[in-house]
């Protein structure tokens, strides 16, 4: 029937491709979020630059993914995700073929803090790849009914967002083999690739599709319903922003993201590379090397950590999550040495990993008339936190000397500790709104 139904109006695609191109667009995206990250160390040296600089240079690609985030999540709303998705794609090629060229002509012996400026205009540039997170998020959802929430964002975000950990191992490896400047140009050629392919293949989900094809937003909601999907946009882009910004709940969500994912596991991602070099001795590949390992740890625990949200609950996994990064961060503040870090980062991958997943799995819950337009704010001001944690974490070490590189992790215990009481009192906020504003049957009624 439904075979009949997509011939008929002439709709193309499914769920799971549509689900498979969005993390394929998230995973080439979110890379640029480590545009400096993976060489930090080498940028340092070369650049003369302190601690808190250093955090400046790194965050630069944060910038633009937390001002990018809000306007182009909403506008998912009213366009579809795959135009807003190769916009954002696009601008990240331009900032990387940037840095490349300045790489080419400069590095290594011209390379040095007259540069700096230019370096941060194209890492603001380059970072536009990171705002597809909250791209993806919405467009996945409306590609899926709503007791699959958790299992298609736990893919996305789980899959998507190992992009960083991958290059934070891979660029290392190139940089040994090739030198810097190819190593760049490499990673360039398959931002270049993975565009193409997602131009080519992406999709948007049958409303979109419809609307597009002339169909009154009745109907395109009425054949979309026959097809599965049963979550559509409420409005416009300004006006789902709207939406959602007069919505207290938007903004209890919007912090939780910040600890555990905008200031919290990208911080993390970007600063790892340069704390396992700096403070532990390591040589480049293998600090990226375990750079890695939390990025695509942290990562893929998320496809569990949506189970686990849709079972379980969002506030419970949330709170437990966050306790759990609380004790891993705290063994990352008293730790100097190698094996006890190492653990101490594991057991705070762990809880960002399941807190991300539990998070953005109570958005369609809290926020469900306007999906697109939280999710630009949550992943939007909560990318933002990058813009602080990262220079705060320089702050330590210009403070505290090379013990610094580990007492900055006391700033995660606290807001960790902040983040779990938030998440357990959800549950009485939930108690007190009105049955009409949530979605019932799937997050309450789960025996029938």
């Amino acid at each position: 029937m439904h075979k009949q139904l997509k011939k008929k109006h002439g709709l193309i695609g499914t769920p799971i491709l549509g689900l498979w191109t969005s993390t394929l667009g998230l995973f080439a995206g979110l890379t640029t979020i480590v545009l400096y990250g993976v060489a930090g160390p080498e940028f340092k040296e070369s650049l003369g630059l302190s601690g808190a600089a250093l955090g400046v240079l790194l965050s630069s690609p944060h910038l633009s993914k937390a001002l990018l985030r809000i306007p182009f999540g909403a506008w998912v709303d009213e366009v579809g995700g795959k135009k807003p998705f190769l916009i954002l794609l696009g601008c990240s090629i331009l900032g990387l073929a940037g840095i490349t060229t300045l790489l080419y002509l400069y590095y290594p012996d011209e390379f040095d803090s007259s540069l700096f400026p230019i370096l941060l205009f194209f890492g603001v540039l380059g970072g536009a790849g990171g705002a597809t997170f909250t791209v993806g998020a919405p467009k996945t959802s409306y590609w899926f009914a709503k007791h699959k929430q958790g299992y298609a964002l736990g893919i996305y975000a789980g899959l998507g967002n190992i992009g960083p950990g991958v290059l934070n191992y891979v660029i290392p490896v190139l940089i040994g083999v090739i030198g810097l400047a190819a190593a760049y140009l490499s990673w360039l050629l398959f931002l270049i690739f993975a565009t193409i392919v997602y131009a080519y293949f992406a999709m948007d989900s049958y409303y979109f599709q419809l609307k597009k094809k002339g169909e009154s937003d009745e109907n395109a909601k009425r054949i979309g319903r026959d097809l599965g999907q049963n979550m559509f946009p409420s409005g416009s882009t300004w006006e789902s922003l709207k939406k959602s910004a007069s919505n207290y709940r938007t903004w209890i969500l919007v912090f939780l993201y910040t600890i555990s994912f905008g200031g919290g596991f990208t911080a993390l991602t970007a600063w790892f590379p340069t704390y396992w070099t700096l403070f532990h001795g390591m040589n480049i590949l293998n600090a990226g090397l375990l750079a890695a390992i939390f990025t695509i740890y942290g990562s893929l625990i998320r496809v569990p950590g949506g189970k686990l949200t849709d079972k379980y609950g969002g506030e419970i996994m949330a709170g437990i999550s966050f306790s759990i990064m609380a004790i891993g961060a705290l063994v990352l503040t008293l730790s100097s040495s190698f094996y006890p870090s190492f653990i101490g980062m594991i057991i705070t991958g762990t809880g960002m990993g399941v807190a991300n997943a539990a998070v953005f799995g109570l958005v369609p819950k809290y926020v469900p008339d306007a999906v697109g337009g939280a999710s630009g704010w949550i992943g939007g001001v909560g990318g933002a936190g990058t813009l602080i944690i990262i220079p705060l974490l320089g702050f330590f070490v210009d403070a505290y000397g090379q013990i610094g590189y580990a007492r900055g992790f006391i700033v995660f215990v606290v807001l960790s500790i902040l983040s779990a009481i938030i998440s357990f009192a959800l549950k009485s906020i939930l108690k007190r709104m009105p049955k009409s504003e949530y979605i019932h049957d799937l997050y309450i009624d789960k025996t029938k």
